[in-house]
């Protein structure tokens, strides 16, 4: 108590001193108490409400970021793709939390009366010299936010990346980190990515083009081919690798001596070369055992129903003479019979005759 009394003999004693009414330093703390007055009646509740709104952003925002990592973990994804969810939450909680506290900022020096023009002018002249220098950080930065949050692919994956195709090891916001199969690593800025393959999406389609010798029945051929792919796909090893059974699709295409047969396998993503490979092992035995030719483009292939070149026939009258001369006619031995898929293809044009 008598510290407030101490106090309020002070106050007299300045304002009835040098503070006293009508004096200069009396007029400078009239002038401090009416600006007071003003900054508490009119300022402050504005300076208030932009903190409570700033406030309740910044929780909105958290809780946001928050959900998002909390999601990821409930729906059973794998660690990499935890850790990419982590990491960009972090990167949106921050980047927001920055973007509220400016704006704060900024509304909070225009309620105490400072003048903001100068400053923005200056901040929007230097925004526009970074972002010219910048520019293509600044796209590589949103193109990584896009691939984190729509999912395009993850670490692990197969690919096909401005034109490269390998396996994703590393993804930040900036760039995307492809090794091939030849163990070259590729460093792709994530703005020169317009156009994502991902291989390892759900499942993969195989198709085998099976070349059979023109000779052979396609029926047969179909029927063969048919029962190789089901023992492939009943095969202990790639039951569980082909998800459907495969299809023949008969007779896609006839070159030269050679017919197409194509095989379509739908397997597990990037499963299917094991498959290919057996289908195929099996496909070479199988025209060995049956008989059959690999069909080869370059070969002339010749019906049966064709007779071969006709011989000369010995006249009877020459016949006679040689019988009375003691003379036994000559024996020639059969033309030996022609395989149709070994002729070779003549020599002149047939179109030209040279």
């Amino acid at each position: 108590m008598s510290l407030l009394c101490h106090a309020a003999e002070f106050v007299l004693m300045l304002r009835w001193g040098w503070f006293q009414q009508g004096r200069f330093l009396g007029r400078v703390l009239d002038e401090w108490t009416y600006d007071s007055q003003e900054f508490i009646h009119t300022r402050l509740p504005r300076l208030l409400v932009i903190a409570l709104i700033a406030f309740i952003l910044s929780r909105l925002l958290r809780l946001a970021t928050s959900r998002m990592i909390h999601v990821s973990e409930k729906s059973g994804a794998g660690l990499v793709r935890r850790a990419e969810v982590r990491t960009m939450a972090g990167v949106i909680r921050a980047t927001g939390l920055a973007i509220i506290a400016v704006i704060a900022l900024l509304q909070a020096l225009d309620s105490m009366g400072f003048n903001l023009a100068p400053l923005l002018a200056s901040a929007g002249v230097a925004g526009i010299a970074i972002g010219l220098a910048a520019q293509n950080i600044v796209k590589d930065m949103f193109n990584g936010m896009l691939f984190l949050l729509e999912d395009q692919f993850n670490v692990g994956d197969t690919v096909r990346l401005a034109g490269l195709t390998g396996t994703v090891e590393s993804m930040t916001l900036r760039k995307t980190m492809v090794r091939d199969g030849d163990g070259t690593l590729y460093i792709i800025p994530n703005s020169q990515i317009t156009t994502v393959a991902n291989l390892s999406a759900d499942f993969s389609v195989a198709t085998v083009n099976v070349s059979v010798d023109f000779s052979a029945h396609p029926d047969e051929v179909t029927k063969l081919l048919k029962q190789i792919a089901m023992d492939v796909r009943n095969s202990a090893e790639f039951k569980s690798v082909i998800l459907q059974d495969p299809q023949v699709l008969g007779v896609d295409a006839v070159k030269g001596s050679q017919v197409i047969f194509p095989v379509v396998f739908k397997t597990i993503a990037t499963q299917q070369y094991g498959p290919m490979r057996e289908f195929q092992r099996r496909v070479r035995l199988a025209l060995e055992e049956h008989h059959m030719l690999p069909g080869d483009p370059y070969r002339v292939f010749k019906p049966s129903g064709e007779s071969a070149p006709s011989e000369s026939v010995p006249s009877e009258s020459a016949l006679s003479e040689s019988v009375s001369s003691g003379q036994k006619p000559e024996e020639k031995n059969p033309a030996p019979a022609h395989d149709p898929t070994t002729l070779k293809p003549p020599d002149s044009n047939p179109f030209t005759g040279e």
